[in-house]
């Protein structure tokens, strides 16, 4: 399997190529024109080497794309996104640039690199009968658009390869955190805070006892944050605030912890007379557990070895991706498979040049590995190698 490795060394120039086109197109999520524009090179680039066109899927005008092959059910879904947190002119202050063996740019680590590495892995194939690759257009923004798309592509896949960046050391993704994000209005009621403060009900000290009984709901042995962000209050420097709010960012390692606190926001009561309180929002991605990943990470190790690549590593982490969806239908998810480096949505973004080949050598051959397995195995509730039920 070394000459995998050797043939993807070969292919290094126009991985870069590639990767270059596109770090060069903005893609910032916000600009529908710009994921637009970088839509049609992903499609061009993936033409060029998949030699296959997309099915466009354009929904609350974001561009998403998908490529299939074969005839019957998908049963491995390959995953990533073209869009970036970059704003446009980024490329100005954050030139494209190889030097010293670090290729940097914006973008370039999360995840335009891990787009061309996932071409070329597919490319390199000698069978492709039951591949799915989607690469939507709203990941940065929680994936609002395309979070459907990617659990309907998911769906009976015997797994899902997703194209974030590794962790520390070239580390797989086997554990993500869960987010649930929410938002806590308190309402009470106006008056001239000189005149007649009495009269009013303070909002702002609503929000102030709420803010720390949020705060509270936090584990840290269990790994839980609960955290409030954003928050405002009142009108003028005189008026008792009628109204005030703040944002809570959640983070689970598990599907248990998520629900316990989701429960206690719904359970979030007024503590001043005659105020009141809303909470909206609830769980945005269910965790992504590692039991979601082990059997995935154990098949990858052993073709790490097989390519002679250096020993491979897992890594959990807080951050969530569309890897969460997919384990959230229950498929199998493996993340963290795209290019190593650093710095994603830093001033220091960067990508380990010659980590490319190995890493895409790596992501072909896992894609081949589970393609041999039984199609009817592959896409079922059971591990193909043990008839063990997923977890």
């Amino acid at each position: 399997m070394t000459s995998l490795v050797d043939t993807m060394t070969v292919m290094l120039r126009q991985v870069l190529a590639d990767s270059e086109r596109l770090i060069r197109c903005e893609s910032p999520s916000e600009d529908l024109q710009a994921v637009a524009d970088s839509a049609d090179l992903v499609a061009d680039i993936g033409r060029l080497r998949l030699g296959e066109e997309p099915e466009r899927i354009e929904i609350e005008g974001r561009t998403h794309l998908l490529w299939t092959w074969g005839g019957g059910p998908s049963r491995v879904l390959v995953l990533g996104h073209h869009d970036t947190v970059w704003p446009i002119g980024s490329l100005e202050t954050h030139p494209f640039q190889i030097q010293e063996g670090i290729l940097r740019g914006p973008g370039c680590v999360d995840m335009k690199v891990g787009l061309a590495m996932a071409m070329h892995a597919i490319a390199a194939l000698p069978d492709r009968d039951g591949v799915t690759l989607l690469v939507t257009g709203d990941e940065e923004l929680g994936s609002p658009s395309s979070r459907a798309l990617i659990e309907r592509s998911a769906a009976g896949c015997g797994a899902a390869l997703v194209l974030e960046a590794a962790a520390d050391g070239g580390a797989v993704k086997t554990a993500r955190k869960g987010v649930s994000l929410y938002d806590v209005h308190a309402i009470g009621r106006a008056s001239h805070a000189g005149l007649a403060p009495q009269a009013g009900v303070n909002a702002l000290v609503e929000l102030a006892r709420q803010v720390l009984a949020v705060s509270a709901l936090g584990d840290s042995g269990r790994g839980t944050t609960v955290t409030p962000t954003s928050g405002s209050a009142g009108t003028t420097s005189n008026t008792v605030p009628a109204t005030a709010r703040f944002a809570v960012d959640v983070r689970v390692r598990d599907v248990r912890e998520q629900q316990r606190v989701d429960a206690a926001m719904r359970g979030l009561r007024p503590s001043l007379p005659d105020a009141q309180l809303i909470v909206t929002g609830g769980p945005n991605r269910a965790p992504l557990e590692r039991a979601m990943s082990s059997l995935l990470y154990d098949r990858a190790v052993g073709l790490a070895s097989a390519l002679g690549l250096p020993p491979l590593h897992e890594a959990a982490v807080g951050g969530a991706s569309d890897g969460n969806f997919t384990a959230g239908v229950g498929v199998p998810t493996l993340d963290g498979l795209g290019a190593s480096g650093g710095g994603a949505h830093a001033d220091d973004e960067h990508v380990i040049i010659d980590e490319i080949p190995g890493r895409t050598a790596l992501l072909a051959a896992l894609i081949a590995d589970l393609l041999s397995e039984s199609p009817t195995l592959a896409g079922s509730g059971r591990d193909p190698r043990s008839g063990a039920e997923r977890s």
